[in-house]
C-alpha cells in the first residue's frame, strides 16, 4: 500500500491510497459491508453510487460462511465480486459490542449513547471475555466458544484477502473506568506487537490507538502505536461524552502520528464528526450509519434543504407532512432516488413496509454521504474547506 498526500488546507489534506485492487482518494468515506454486503444494496449498485472502498467484518465472515471458504474463492474480492479495495476490522469492536457494550448498554450508533452510569461489574450475560492473550465469544448462531487472539485474528484476515486490515485491539466502554482503561490499553499494545509478528506481509496494516476519553492515555497509545512499522493508524475506542471530546481527542493524538500514513477514524460517520475529523487530519471513516438510519425511515438532508445539526441532516419519512408531498428528498441531490421518486411515495413504502423502501433508502443515504466526501475533498484542493464546513455547520 502506498499514500501520496495532494493539497492541504489547514490541517485538512487530500490524497489517496494504492493498493493491489485500485486506489482510493482522500478523505474517505467507507461503506460497511458486514456480511460481504452492504445492507440492500449489491456491488453493482455500490460502484453507481461511486464506492471505492468497502469495509468487512472480520469475526461475522468467520462465524459464517467461514473465513475458510471464503478463501477458497481467492478471498473476498471474488467472494462477492467486487474488484476494487477492502478494508476488514479485527473483531476487535466485537469486544466491545458482545462485552461491556451489553453490559452497559451502549453502543456507537445511536442517538444518546450514554443512558447513564451502570455497574461495571461481570455479567453472566455478555456475549464477550477478555483475558491478556485474547477474547472468547458466544456464537449467537449455535451457542459454541468462539476465540480470537491477534495471530488468530491476522489469520483470518489473511484468509479473508483485504487490502488493507485492522491489529487486533480491544475497543474499550465509554462507561469503562480509567484503571480498566489502562489494562485495557496494555493489552491493546502487546496485541499490536504479535499482530506485526503474525500478519500477511501482502496485506497493509493498520495499529489502532486507544486510552478512552483519558488525555494522558491517548498520548500514551499515540506514542507507541505511532512508533511501530504499521501502514497507517486508526483511532478507535470511546471517543468520549460528546462531540467536543471527540475533537479533543483528535488533537492529542493526530499530531504524535506519522504525518505521511493514513488515520482512520473508526465507526463514525455523522455529517458533523466528519466535517469536525476531516479538520483535525482525519483521512478515512466507516459507519453503518447510512443504511442503517435509512432503514429507521431517516433520510441525509442538506442544509438547503432544511438539514441541520439539530435534526442530524435528516427527515423522518414516516411524518404525516409527507403523505402528499410532491418533493423529492432533496432537490438539491442527484442520485436515482431523488431523480425519481416523491417524499409521498417513499412515505408509503415505509408505512407498508415494502422491501423497495430500505434499498431505495439505502440508495439515497449512501450517495449523499459519498457525495459530501467528494465535495469535501473538491474544496480543500481549491483552499476552501472551512467555507463549506460553515456552509453546513453554521
Amino acid at each position: 500500500m502506498k499514500f501520496k498526500i495532494f493539497k492541504k488546507d489547514g490541517k485538512a489534506r487530500t490524497g489517496e491510497v494504492f493498493t493491489d485492487h485500485g486506489s482510493f482518494k482522500t478523505p474517505a468515506f467507507t461503506p460497511v459491508a458486514t456480511l460481504a454486503s452492504v445492507r440492500s444494496l449489491d456491488q453493482q449498485e455500490m460502484e453507481k453510487l461511486g464506492a471505492e472502498i468497502l469495509l468487512a467484518n472480520t469475526y461475522h465472515l468467520h462465524l459464517r460462511p467461514g473465513d475458510k471458504i471464503i478463501k477458497k474463492f481467492k478471498g473476498l474480492h471474488g467472494f462477492m465480486n467486487w474488484d476494487k479495495p477492502i478494508i476488514t476490522d479485527s473483531g476487535g469492536f466485537q469486544a466491545f459490542s458482545l462485552g461491556y457494550g451489553m453490559e452497559h448498554g451502549v453502543g456507537k450508533i445511536a442517538d444518546n449513547i450514554f443512558p447513564g452510569k451502570k455497574s461495571v461489574k461481570d455479567n453472566l450475560n455478555k456475549w464477550a471475555k477478555i483475558d491478556d492473550k485474547g477474547v472468547s465469544f458466544k456464537n449467537p448462531l449455535n451457542g459454541d466458544k468462539v476465540r480470537l487472539t491477534p495471530k488468530i485474528s491476522m489469520q483470518i484476515q489473511s484468509n479473508l484477502g483485504s487490502d488493507i486490515i485492522f491489529a487486533f485491539d480491544e475497543c474499550t466502554s465509554p462507561l469503562s473506568d480509567k484503571k480498566y482503561t489502562s489494562e485495557a490499553l496494555d493489552r491493546t499494545h502487546k496485541w499490536a506487537v504479535e499482530c506485526l509478528k503474525y500478519y500477511n506481509k501482502k496485506q497493509a496494516l493498520f495499529g489502532i490507538v486507544q486510552g478512552g476519553a483519558f488525555r494522558d492515555l491517548r498520548i500514551k497509545s499515540a506514542k507507541f502505536i505511532g512508533g511501530l512499522k504499521f501502514d497507517g493508524f486508526g483511532i478507535g475506542g470511546s471517543l468520549g461524552k460528546t462531540k467536543k471530546d471527540m475533537v479533543d481527542i483528535l488533537k492529542w493524538v493526530i499530531p504524535l502520528l506519522p504525518e505521511k500514513k493514513p488515520k482512520h477514524l473508526l465507526g463514525i460517520g455523522a455529517v458533523e464528526d466528519i466535517f469536525n475529523s476531516v479538520a483535525e487530519g482525519v483521512d478515512m471513516f466507516d459507519c453503518v450509519a447510512p443504511t442503517r438510519w435509512g432503514r429507521r425511515g431517516h433520510l441525509y438532508l442538506s442544509p438547503s434543504e432544511g438539514g441541520c445539526f439539530e435534526n442530524k441532516f435528516r427527515m423522518v419519512i414516516s411524518n404525516s407532512k409527507f403523505k402528499e408531498d410532491k418533493k423529492p428528498i432533496d432537490s438539491t441531490c442527484g442520485c436515482y432516488v431523488c431523480k425519481n421518486y416523491s417524499r409521498a411515495y417513499l412515505r408509503h413504502l415505509f408505512i407498508s413496509k415494502e422491501w423497495t423502501f430500505y434499498s431505495l433508502a439505502a440508495y439515497h443515504n449512501e450517495h449523499f454521504i459519498l457525495k459530501l466526501m467528494e465535495n469535501i475533498r473538491e474544496s480543500i484542493n481549491e483552499g476552501n474547506f472551512d467555507k463549506l464546513k460553515k456552509k453546513w455547520l453554521e
